[in-house]
């Protein structure tokens, strides 16, 4: 096998992990809701997070 087919595949798996990383990221973050303050004309609404 040749050396540019090596560096390839080595690309490719890292893209691939790095896809797979952000996904799980993503899965992460909308498991997990975040406190969320607002201010508006009606004044301050606290939404705190879900359990």
């Amino acid at each position: 096998m040749s050396r540019n087919a090596l560096y390839a595949i080595i690309a490719v798996l890292v893209v691939g992990g790095g896809v797979f990383a952000y996904q799980a990221y993503q899965a992460h973050e909308e498991k997990e809701r975040s406190l969320q303050i607002q201010v508006g004309p009606n004044g301050v609404k606290v939404d705190p997070p879900s359990r």
